[in-house]
C-alpha cells in the first residue's frame, strides 16, 4: 500500500514531535530573526525531518515552510509546514507548541495535521472526511452567546513599533466575553476552537505555515473562518476570523469596532 499525504504528514509531524520532547531541555543555540523573534536549532532539525520525510515519499512537490521559506516544485502540490509552533514557549520550557503540516492540492488545502508532544495530541483533519484528535471524532462548541465563550488570540513580533498590534480588539473582546487566553501558538488555537475548547480565535499578522493545517481542523471540524469582516478567507490573508459558527457574527461586530 503505497503512503498517502495524510499518512505521510502524520509519520512526519510525529517524528518532529518526538525530536521536541527529545530536546526539551537542551535546545541549543537561539537565534533571533528580530528583537523579540526567535529560532532555535529545533526549529530547524525539525524542519529538515518533516521536509526530509515527505520528499522521500514525494519527490518534486513544492514547500512553504517557516524558516526555508519558498522551495520550488510541482505547484499543484504544496506542503506548508510550521516546524515548531510557540518557538518562544519553547525556548522558555512553557509547554504550549505544536507542529503543524498541510497539504494543499490545486489551490486547496485538503489534509492537515498538528501534533502537541506536551500532550501528545494528534489533531488530523482530511478535506470531506471530518476532524479527529487522537482518532476520534472532534467538534466546534455549541455556546451561542459570546458572553459565555472562551477565545484566544495572539499579538505580533512587531507589537513595539506598529500601531496595528490588536490591543484595540483585545480591549474590546475582554469586555464582551467571558475570559480570553493568549496561549502563543495559532496552531494550537485553531485546533482548540476547532475541538470546542475555545468558541472563538483572531489574530493578526499571521503567515499560511501558522494557519494551513488548523483552517482545514476549524472547517471539518464544523465551525467556521473569515477575515475580520465575515468576507471568505483566503490562503495568504494575514488576519484571521475563526469560531464555532454560532458567535461568528457577534465577533464580526467586536472586530468591526472603531
Amino acid at each position: 500500500m503505497s503512503d498517502t499525504p495524510l499518512t505521510v504528514a502524520v509519520e512526519a509531524a510525529l517524528a518532529a514531535g518526538r525530536i521536541q520532547k527529545e530536546r526539551a531541555d537542551s535546545i541549543g543555540e537561539i537565534q533571533y530573526k528580530g528583537e523579540i523573534n526567535l529560532v532555535t536549532e529545533i526549529d530547524l532539525l525539525c524542519e529538515q525531518e518533516i521536509i526530509g520525510r515527505i520528499q522521500k515519499a514525494f519527490p518534486g512537490h513544492a514547500f512553504l515552510a517557516e524558516e526555508s521559506g519558498a522551495t520550488e516544485g510541482d505547484a499543484d502540490h504544496l506542503w506548508i509546514i510550521d516546524p515548531l509552533d510557540g518557538t518562544v514557549n519553547y525556548a522558555h520550557g512553557y509547554p504550549c507548541y505544536c507542529v503543524s503540516i498541510g497539504y494543499q492540492c490545486k489551490g486547496e488545502v485538503v489534509a492537515g495535521v498538528v501534533y502537541n508532544p506536551c500532550l501528545d495530541e494528534l489533531f488530523v483533519a482530511e478535506r470531506g472526511q471530518g476532524a479527529t484528535l487522537n482518532g476520534k471524532p472532534i467538534s466546534v462548541s455549541i455556546t451561542t452567546d459570546l458572553k459565555q465563550s472562551l477565545l484566544a488570540t495572539g499579538f505580533a513580533y512587531d507589537i513595539n513599533e506598529s500601531s496595528d498590534n490588536n490591543l484595540d480588539h483585545f480591549q474590546n473582546f475582554i469586555k464582551a466575553c467571558q475570559a480570553i487566553r493568549r496561549p502563543g501558538s495559532a496552531a494550537m488555537d485553531l485546533c482548540y476552537t476547532a475541538m470546542g475548547r475555545f468558541e472563538g480565535f483572531w489574530e493578526l499578522k499571521l503567515h499560511p505555515w501558522d494557519y494551513a493545517a488548523g483552517w482545514l481542523m476549524i472547517e471539518e471540524a464544523g465551525g467556521q473562518i473569515t477575515r475580520f469582516d465575515g468576507s471568505p478567507f483566503q490562503m495568504g490573508d494575514r488576519s484571521i476570523l475563526s469560531s464555532n459558527g454560532h458567535i461568528h457574527q457577534a465577533m464580526v461586530d467586536v472586530l468591526m469596532k472603531r
